[in-house]
């Protein structure tokens, strides 16, 4: 579903994302990992479109710049960035507008009630916080029900009630069969479902650890540290 091909992005001489490859199939949920500086985002953002860069990139056979791509692709960024202006409700309706969906409305009730914000809906975006703005922005990625769908840092800001939720609707969109990424520093907290992880290290996948690679004896956050730490020291 979601294929990158020896994505290679530069500022300047600074090497952001150095020859990356990676795969993620519908019903798989893929963490992205690594320290602050690694390339987490850069990729992230390439894979959206919102960056240029060499190689190649697709969303279910789709260059990802084109708009057959785009339907399919939902993006819930690390930092919301809501109209000030548009209330809860007309932000969902914006991406109804935006994406021509129709019958949307039972859908958005139910995100918003999910979410916490069915009691919200006539806020303006200036007016929430920057865990509701996070939720809002959840809300109107999965609104269009993508097929493949990711997450920068998504749990940052969010209250107990919203990381339990959001951890929930990330399981039924991969049981749904979605294709769908998720970049974090809370390792622990993803540490339930995920089926492959991308380690990343000065622009580079350092790992790629399938679910069943790690033995009985270690956790994914000791396989992170035991790469990161190795890198930092030189080994």
């Amino acid at each position: 579903m979601i294929h990158v091909v020896d994505v290679t992005k530069k500022y300047g001489k600074l090497i952001a994302n150095d020859r990356i490859n990676l795969f993620v199939k519908s019903g798989e949920l893929a963490l992205l990992l690594g320290p602050n500086g690694a390339g987490k985002s850069t990729l992230i953002k390439s894979i959206c479109g919102l960056l240029r860069y060499k190689g190649s990139i697709t969303i279910d056979g789709f260059e990802n710049h084109t708009t057959d791509a785009k339907r399919l692709l939902g993006y819930v960024p690390e930092f919301p960035s809501l109209y000030p202006m548009l209330t809860v409700g007309e932000h969902l309706e914006f991406i109804a507008k935006a994406y021509r969906l129709e019958n949307w409305r039972e859908y958005a009730d139910e995100l918003m009630k999910r979410f916490e914000l069915a009691d919200k809906k006539k806020k303006l975006g200036k007016e929430l916080s920057k865990g509701m703005q996070q939720k809002v922005s959840v809300c109107c990625a999965l609104l269009p029900k993508p097929m493949a769908v990711i997450f920068d840092e998504p749990l940052v800001g969010l209250d107990p009630h919203g990381i339990r939720e959001l951890k929930n609707v990330i399981n039924d969109l991969r049981d749904e069969g979605r294709a769908l990424i998720v970049s974090t520093h809370i390792i622990d907290s993803v540490e339930e479902n995920w089926d492959t992880a991308y380690i990343m290290q000065k622009g580079r996948i350092a790992r790629e650890c399938k679910r069943g690679e790690i033995t009985d004896e270690e956790t994914l956050e000791s396989v992170y540290f035991s790469i990161t730490e190795s890198e930092r020291q030189g080994v």
